[in-house]
């Protein structure tokens, strides 16, 4: 039978599943006492066992069963949640999501968990698991790492463990071995080569985890394993792989006849259970076929329906082709300026502004869903830290268009790093400044007008103003003279600009920068506008400014000679005419006092090359916009109004024109391009 109609579904379900698993790990951290949270681990472990069952993804559902058996134990107060049980959890819950992300992409959900299977049963038998493994901390220096003889890193088939067998009886030595390149390396597949050719100059490689060909396309993370024959020790095997380049740690373990035998009872005990898993869950499938939700009365029906994202994305698209012929037909009826037709064309364009709300409503998404993947990423990255970090999340459902948070993910991820790496001090710093041992991070979003406000604020060491200063002197990014006259806010920005950052790790600042400028243009891409402000010692808030969507935007239409222009609303201040007597230059740039703020023009005839048309007018049309502080005055030749259209990208083949940020079409045919008024903000 095949099930890939369902395919979507499973995918769906299980991510959410996996999401609250993780959630409530977090909430039993805190609360290892509190059975009613273990409950609801075990309920979602179950469900999506079963699914994996039916699904007839067994790796997947073999491990979530293995998990389960430890929920349960904590569930009927035979185990306690320590830290150190929930990190092989987590760690399992690690391998789940891989898993389940490879289905997503096309896979088959096939995954090597031996490592945290076997941790799994250790907590079963009442052992201490070997929970170094199963965290995620930083790999050891080269010269830390030790030999071991217990820890057991793969599993063999029955061909691998005869010769395994064979290979003791002629005096070989076994040794399984785990690699870690740094993950910086560029050509892995080329590092890998070269730690073989070592390998194979010692001894005979008989496994590899992933396989050689996986090795080969790159499709592993850091790390792999292999199981080496040799002769030689294996201190000295250690060594000559530490030679090849771009290698951060070796961990060795030496496996004899008892460790292998050890492994075949593992293995076969794992096989024994699975069988057992399968018949019960043939069982309880059985069972729920009897019982349909229409023999039970009173049930309430869920009202939601799974709509695939793509389907929307043509809904939208056919809704911005009649947004377009909406204008049209607006603008043909008062050239006619017919009754009849005005009344329809009236009535038309209240129900296609009623219907492109529903329809934005339905791409709207809580941004809960990237704010969820953050608690686990902080805990996992305070400890790898030595920090103790509380994540306040505030507004997380707060909504924005799909297309946005798409976008906003990565570049969050990289400010909440920010924020824990640089910003929050160690316990032992923060007890000497007379703070609280724990750092607190709050990431909040909330609404304001047309926009969405995400913020990422800290209570941290703050950031410096004169060493950022210094080092953006240093790095040549500003001059002696502007430095002189920037306020703390613009001093701030300059962590944003490109070449701030250096490899150095000295000062208090550094990594304050890294990937900043990326960070910025990102968001910029989207239309959104960072900001940072900031107090030594007590803390650093950064804020990022978002629009609600991307399709269609408010825009004010300016002509400029015989072209149309359109300017984003979100980026407008205000409208204005000033004398041309009312201009005057600074630092050869026209400039006029505005509001009793120097504000500079910018002629978007000269920027796009327009011929001009101006008549002999002593006045000048300015639409004044802004990026963050910074403001400039456009200077064009007639406001037309304000309008909704739909953006439209250039195409591949227009790709990086300066200023422009798409176009659309207007209601009498024409194309007007979309002003990038960040671009033109320097």
């Amino acid at each position: 039978m095949s099930h890939s109609e369902y395919l979507e579904v499973f995918i769906d379900e299980s991510q959410e599943h996996l999401q609250a698993i993780n959630d409530n790990l977090l909430k039993l951290e805190v609360s290892p006492s509190d059975l009613s949270i273990v409950g609801e681990i075990f309920r979602s472990a179950h469900t999506l066992k079963g699914m994996a069952a039916t699904m007839g993804f067994e790796d997947l559902a073999h491990l979530t069963h293995n998990m389960e058996n430890v929920l349960d134990l904590i569930r009927n107060q035979k185990l306690d949640a320590t830290s150190e049980v929930l990190d092989v959890v987590f760690e399992a819950v690690d391998d789940l999501e891989a898993m389940v992300g490879d289905i997503a992409s096309g896979g088959d959900g096939k995954r090597d968990v031996t490592k945290v299977v076997v941790m799994l049963e250790q907590i079963e038998k009442g052992e201490t698991p070997d929970a170094g493994k199963a965290v995620h901390t930083p790999s050891p220096a080269a010269g830390q790492l030790e030999l071991s003889g217990s820890s057991i890193i793969e599993s063999y088939d029955e061909f691998e463990m005869t010769v395994l067998d064979q290979s003791f009886e002629q005096g070989y030595q076994a040794y399984q071995i785990e690699v870690t390149l740094d993950e910086k390396t560029l050509l892995k597949a080329a590092r890998v080569f070269m730690v073989f050719e070592v390998l194979e100059q010692v001894g005979e490689v008989i496994k590899s985890t992933p396989s050689a060909e996986e090795l080969e396309e790159e499709k592993f993370d850091e790390r792999f394993l292999v199981t080496l024959l040799t002769k030689v020790d294996g201190e000295e095997v250690r060594q000559r792989i530490l030679k090849v380049s771009e290698i951060t740690a070796v961990d060795i373990c030496s496996l004899d006849k008892q460790a292998l035998q050890a492994l075949k009872e593992t293995q076969h005990t794992q096989s024994d259970k699975q069988v057992d898993v399968e018949k019960a869950e043939e069982q309880t499938e059985k069972k729920t076929a009897t019982t349909t939700p229409s023999d039970k009365k009173g049930v309430e029906v869920n009202k939601t329906v799974r709509v695939n994202i793509e389907r929307l994305d043509v809904l939208m698209n056919l809704f911005e082709e009649l947004v377009i012929d909406r204008g049209r037909l607006e603008q043909i009826a008062s050239e006619l300026n017919q009754n009849e037709l005005n009344e329809t064309v009236e009535r038309m364009s209240r129900i296609s502004g009623d219907l492109q709300e529903i329809i934005l409503n339905m791409r709207m998404m809580p941004v809960e869903q990237v704010f969820n993947r953050f608690p686990r990423m902080v805990r996992s990255l305070s400890k790898e830290l030595n920090k103790k970090v509380n994540l306040e999340i505030v507004g997380a459902e707060t909504e924005l268009d799909r297309t946005i948070i798409d976008e906003i993910g990565d570049p969050l991820v990289h400010l909440i790093r920010n924020s824990i790496d640089h910003g929050i001090e160690t316990p032992e710093v923060r007890r000497a400044a007379g703070k609280p041992e724990e750092g607190t991070v709050i990431l909040r979003a909330f609404h304001s007008g047309n926009n969405v406000f995400i913020e990422i604020e800290d209570d941290g060491a703050g950031i410096d103003r004169d060493k950022v200063l210094q080092k953006a002197l240093t790095n040549g990014v500003v001059t002696e003279e502007d430095a002189a006259k920037m306020n703390d806010s613009q001093v701030f920005q300059l962590l944003f600009a490109p070449g701030f950052s250096t490899a150095e790790k000295i000062t208090d600042i550094s990594g304050r920068g890294v990937g900043l400028d990326v960070v910025q243009s990102t968001f910029e891409s989207i239309g959104g506008v960072v900001s940072v402000t900031s107090k030594l010692g007590k803390g650093s808030l950064f804020s990022i400014q978002l629009p609600l969507t991307l399709s269609i935007i408010d825009v004010m239409l300016v002509e400029v000679a015989d072209e149309k222009y359109a300017i984003p609303l979100s980026s407008i201040v205000e409208t204005a005419i000033v004398n041309k007597n009312e201009v005057y230059s600074a630092h050869n740039q026209k400039v006029i006092d505005f509001r009793g703020k120097v504000v500079p023009l910018v002629f978007l005839s000269d920027i796009f090359a327009v011929p001009e048309k101006r008549e002999a007018d002593e006045l000048y049309s300015l639409v004044i916009v802004h990026k963050g502080e910074k403001v400039a005055g456009l200077v064009v030749d007639s406001l037309i109004g304000q309008h909704d259209i739909v953006l439209k990208s250039l195409g591949d083949y227009l790709t990086d024109v300066f200023a422009i940020s798409g176009a659309t079409i207007l209601g009498n045919g024409q194309v007007a391009l979309i002003v990038d008024t960040n671009a033109l903000i320097k």
